[in-house]
């Protein structure tokens, strides 16, 4: 990403998974890669990853189509030889289908009758 936010370049396993293609992405700002409601947290993200040199959070992702991909965020501070900040690298894994798997088992437990002990 530039310094201005905006995105240079994108990985094309990250486009796969927003459900597009890299061309679909590139000069757009990083903050519509993911969702609405996501961009307080990415906001607070970013100033720490300015002061620390990357930090880490998790995110839904905004899919082409409008549905939703949960992400795992790390935002790595790029500078020039010169120590000048001149963007940032920001670094995805898709954890949708655990994101997925961990609610069904959640709503599972909570609605499972308990069973009864007989003897």
């Amino acid at each position: 990403m530039r310094a201005n936010g905006t995105i240079k370049t994108l990985n094309a396993a990250f486009a796969e998974i927003l459900a597009g293609h890299v061309s679909d992405f590139i000069g757009r700002n990083w903050h519509s890669l993911f969702a609405d409601q996501e961009n307080k947290r990415l906001e607070e993200a970013y100033s720490q990853m300015l002061l620390l040199g990357k930090t880490d959070l998790e995110a839904y992702g905004k899919r082409i189509d409008g549905t939703y991909a949960g992400l795992d965020v790390r935002l790595v501070a790029v500078h020039d030889h010169k120590m000048r900040f001149v963007g940032h690298h920001c670094l995805v894994a898709d954890r949708t289908r655990e994101r997925i798997l961990e609610e069904q088992i959640r709503t599972t437990t909570e609605t499972a009758k308990p069973v009864s002990a007989t003897r």
